[in-house]
């Protein structure tokens, strides 16, 4: 995610970073050469002249901008579902460690080598938050779970495909057992439960914005309409506006391309492109928040901008 000020003045012009212009200069390029070469035939194609009127643009370039816009709203609302579901994981994620630390009792002498049951699965909050992260980035989570789990856990993690699920079916079991021993009574360990199955709720939700994206029929539809339109757009306009048929031309094919790009950018908010939500920095928050909570020493700082991106 881009984090930083509008720039003013000329940088507005200048600015590169979190620009669009990254994905489209190619396309921008030909449709620009292409006005070019047809501002310098007068509109003429193999010795014929093709004569176009403004009409069939106006009729094409209104739809278009309209579908654009709505494509690109869909998108957004994709992009913002995915902060909301994140802000929900943050938000569930303390109110576990409290539950945890303030709702389950100490373990009794006879089961004295079960360990630090609370501090385990807050352990375990922890790495849901990353195991989630890489699941919805097709990545390895080896480097941030294998610290967080006991020895023999992090061998069964390894070999599952959807580790968030597994940490949270461990959870469960340490629930039971908890109940089981009476460290915790069972009204309580309702809420506690509830918890657990609003962060799976979470990530379930996730996966279904990264899993269902928006139909490619749609898609293939503005893609080929944009790139006809900015494609005869030149021919139509020589005409009328001569020598400044390209730079009116790239305008137009900057707006169009662009506004078609930043749609497919956003639609899948859970990647690593510059336009994408900042997991790896909301990861860090929870992990701090949570560590925090057990006082422990030596915690990771958080996440800064770098060159104004926040992953």
């Amino acid at each position: 995610m881009i984090v930083r000020d509008r720039p003013s003045g000329l940088r507005l012009f200048l600015t590169m970073r979190g620009s669009i212009l990254s994905r489209i200069w190619k396309s921008l390029l030909v449709t620009t050469v292409l006005a070019i070469m047809v501002t310098l035939t007068g509109g003429a194609l193999m010795h014929h002249k093709i004569t176009l009127t403004a009409i069939p643009f106006t009729l094409m370039g209104l739809p278009l901008a309209i579908f654009l816009g709505f494509r690109n709203n869909s998108a957004y609302d994709r992009y913002w579902e995915g902060r909301k579901l994140w802000g929900e994981l943050v938000i569930r994620s303390r109110n576990f460690s409290r539950q945890c630390l303030s709702l389950i009792g100490p373990a009794s002498p006879d089961k004295a080598g079960d360990g630090d049951v609370p501090t385990r699965m807050i352990h375990r909050a922890i790495a849901f938050a990353h195991a989630l992260r890489h699941h919805l980035r097709d990545s390895d989570s080896s480097a941030e779970l294998k610290p967080l789990l006991a020895a023999d856990e992090w061998r069964q993690i390894e070999k599952v495909s959807h580790k968030p699920h597994f940490l949270m079916e461990r959870m469960g079991e340490d629930l039971r057992r908890c109940l089981n021993d009476g460290r915790v009574d069972s009204v309580l360990m309702a809420s506690i439960d509830a918890t657990l199955s609003a962060m799976v709720a979470a990530g379930a939700a996730c996966e279904r914005i990264k899993n269902t994206p928006v139909p490619f029929s749609y898609t293939l539809l503005l893609h080929r309409t944009a790139y006809l339109y900015c494609f005869l757009l030149p021919f139509g306009l020589v005409d009328t506006l001569g020598f400044m048929t390209p730079f009116v031309v790239g305008i137009v094919a900057y707006t169009f391309f662009g506004l078609d790009a930043l749609g497919d950018e956003i639609e899948e908010p859970f990647g690593v492109s510059a336009n994408d939500l900042p997991l790896e920095a909301i990861c860090r928050g929870i992990e701090i928040n949570l560590r925090e909570s057990l006082a422990e020493e030596n915690i990771p700082r958080p996440f800064t901008p770098v060159d104004y991106h926040l992953t």
